[in-house]
């Protein structure tokens, strides 16, 4: 049987590099200086607690990518992502939709990644 799909290591690392981009390079790298006004435009946050909690959302970010690698426990590592894309993505559309370029756009295009986030958790193990 001929199967389309790529190496399932393939899809593991496709979803870690989401992650390892976002939370290393855009977060604590700051190469993404408009998810730090995006996170600063929630109203208790503000400048000096949305720099603390970008920096530790890089930090859970790039922690997700290491555990996606892992292959370890790919259920609740699913559910953790889903959980908080979701989170942020309501929270940004509440807070900082009149500064987010695409708010449809960032919702269709998480919405493919946590479909791909779903397919990696259902793959075999490493093995």
């Amino acid at each position: 049987m001929v199967t389309l799909l790529p190496p399932f290591w393939l899809i593991r690392v496709a979803v870690a590099a989401v992650w390892l981009y976002e939370g290393l390079w855009c977060k604590l790298l700051r190469g993404q200086p408009h998810q730090f006004e995006v996170v600063a435009a929630v109203p208790w946050f503000g400048p000096r607690i949305g720099a603390a909690f970008l920096y530790t959302l890089g930090a859970v970010e790039v922690a997700l990518g290491a555990w996606t690698l892992s292959g370890v426990a790919p259920l609740p590592c699913a559910i953790a992502q889903t959980l908080l894309l979701v989170t942020l993505n309501a929270n940004g559309l509440v807070w900082a939709r009149h500064i987010i370029p695409d708010p449809a756009g960032m919702v269709v295009k998480n919405f493919a990644f946590l479909v791909l986030v779903w397919v990696a958790a259902g793959l075999p193990g490493w093995a």
